[in-house]
């Protein structure tokens, strides 16, 4: 069973414009879609496609938009009721794939609200074999909100704790360093924050220098870290090698929820037992497979290609 922890869920609406976004200006749209949302949402999504074992935690009251469409799409789910409806996103696709996103900043939650979501936390992660923390925290919720839950799971569960993947950014995302995860899976402009490289950009263009950013993470403790890098795939590092992953070219339609199906792709291969270099591989196929559906799609284990994908072991370049 693999938990996933959403603190901002969302309804997101992927608008579909079959020109480039024109600024100021009044376009009408070729499609547009509305799915629950939210990165440990998309997570589960993406793992029940493939029918594996999954459940999202989430604030959201009975009845919200967020939580009826969980609902109404069969997404295994626990929603802690806070009084407050949940934000919305909007994402606009253009047709070579370019994704422009708003995103609101959500309800404020309580201190008790806040305390009650850890302890939901606690409770259903007993015996799971990954919890993954992920995306932005809500207004009202603390930036060392995820490395209190690391400590919290850990403290309560002892060997039964599960691994625990971090996916976020910013702040709640830095706090999590001194705390060991067992996996950190940024993107470049979120590695390049976390390691003091200047240049997101670059990392993300360049396999080998991203996977010397990776590599300080580790030496700090994170036990591993699957960073994602557009189309140029993703690189894994852990204290047992380093390997970079790219898979075929491919259309893209929508690049939302590509890292966090990446992530699924990831987990998903560990549960299988799978060797570094094979989970790296799952991870960008089902990468590949999300960009190349549109909207808020997210791909099953039988639309993905890991065998299209090459992975290689690479030396890191330790720079910053």
């Amino acid at each position: 069973m693999i938990i996933t922890l959403t603190p901002n869920p969302s309804l997101d609406h992927t608008i579909e414009l079959s020109a480039a976004l024109e600024r100021g200006e009044v376009q009408r749209a070729t499609a547009a879609t509305l799915h629950p949302g939210g990165k440990g949402v998309n997570i589960v999504r993406a793992l029940s496609a493939s029918e594996t074992p999954a459940l999202a935690l989430l604030p959201g009251d009975a009845g919200d938009a967020v939580v009826r469409a969980l609902e109404s799409e069969g997404i295994p789910h626990k929603a802690l009721a806070i009084g407050a409806p949940l934000r919305s996103n909007v994402a606009i696709t253009e047709p070579d794939g370019t994704t422009t996103k708003v995103n609101e900043p959500g309800p404020v939650l309580t201190t008790a609200q806040v305390a009650a979501l850890l302890e939901l936390t606690v409770e259903k992660s007993d015996g799971a074999s990954w919890l993954v923390l992920a995306g932005s925290l809500p207004p009202g919720v603390p930036n060392d909100f995820y490395a209190r839950v690391i400590d919290a799971v850990r403290a309560a569960h002892g060997t039964r704790a599960p691994k625990i993947a971090v996916d976020s950014s910013g702040a709640p995302l830095r706090e999590c360093l001194q705390h060991a995860p067992d996996l950190l899976k940024p993107n470049g402009e979120e590695l390049a924050e976390l390691t003091g490289f200047s240049d997101g950009p670059a990392l993300e263009a360049d396999p080998s220098l991203a996977a010397g950013a990776a590599g300080l993470l580790v030496r700090q403790g994170v036990g591993a870290v699957l960073a994602t890098l557009g189309s140029k795939g993703a690189v894994l590092v852990s204290q047992h090698g380093t390997w970079h992953g790219s898979g075929p070219a491919i259309e893209a339609k929508s690049t939302v929820g590509a890292g966090d199906s990446a992530l699924s792709g990831y987990l998903l291969a560990t549960l299988r037992g799978d060797s570094p270099e094979a989970c790296l591989q799952q991870a960008v196929a089902h990468g590949a497979a999300a960009a190349s559906l549109p909207g808020t799609l997210v791909p099953s284990l039988h639309q993905t290609n890991p065998a299209a994908v090459v992975v290689t072991a690479l030396s890191t370049v330790k720079e910053n």
